[in-house]
């Protein structure tokens, strides 16, 4: 039974980070620890469910991974390909909203349309909030809040004396989900790596030495038990 005054972090992001190293430890190709990695997310959101956490973001794919090899990025497109048609049908079962955050449009018109299908279908969900970043960066998702402010101001719509930091999420990719309260990056690089640059300001940060395919549910209960550690306080004032 948890202690008095033990928190569950309301949104808890994660950088699937050792899917290669995974592979090459056991002298297989890459894809195939980006399928066991895919399995592990699986594995993942029932937990962080069962766990109490509210809210699960999984940087799945940059901006920066399309300078990958031909051969790894078309078997990754692959993979998620097969992941979010799969999804579907988990959502569903697990009462699992889904959404996928990033700029889609460079994305193939048939993921497009996969991903347009299982948002839309997962709406009503009410259970735990999955966001999948896919083609995503943190810069480039606020290059484009701060472009679509940039329109406002010249059609005469906004004063740019008005532009706020409010302002700004409600233009993000995540307008309308928590910041994290956890990053959790796997395999021991201690890196943003462009990820939730705007969201993640006054996060706690957790980095296991565990690759992304071996992380288990012990390993989310003892990060969540070292966020609890931490005395977070904010421009000097404690956490309620």
């Amino acid at each position: 039974m948890a202690e008095s005054g033990y928190k569950v972090p309301q949104h808890v992001a994660i950088i699937l980070d050792g899917n290669g190293r995974w592979a090459k430890k056991r002298l297989l190709p890459r894809v195939a620890g980006h399928k066991a990695g895919a399995r592990t997310v699986e594995d993942v959101c029932e937990w962080a469910w069962d766990l109490g956490i509210k809210y699960l973001t999984v940087y799945a794919f940059s901006t920066e991974n399309w300078s990958r090899s031909e051969e790894e990025v078309g078997a990754l497109m692959s993979l998620l390909r097969d992941y979010l048609k799969n999804c579907l049908e988990r959502s569903m079962k697990n009462n699992m909203r889904v959404r996928v955050i990033g700029d889609k449009t460079r994305l193939a018109p048939d993921l497009q349309a996969t991903i347009a299908e299982l948002e839309e279908k997962s709406s009503k969900c009410t259970g735990l909030n999955f966001q999948v970043a896919l083609n995503y960066g943190g810069r480039d998702e606020v290059r484009r809040a701060v472009a679509d402010i940039a329109r406002d101001v010249k059609a005469g719509k906004l004063d740019p004396e008005d532009i706020s930091e409010a302002m700004i999420s409600e233009r993000l990719d995540t307008s309308d989900i928590p910041d994290p309260d956890l990053l959790i990056r796997t395999s021991g690089e201690k890196r943003l790596s462009n990820f939730l640059v705007w969201q993640l300001a006054y996060s706690e940060f957790y980095f296991p030495d565990v690759l992304w395919p071996d992380f288990t549910k012990e390993d989310l209960q003892t990060a969540i038990d070292e966020y609890n550690r931490r005395d977070r306080r904010f421009g000097g004032r404690k956490e309620e």
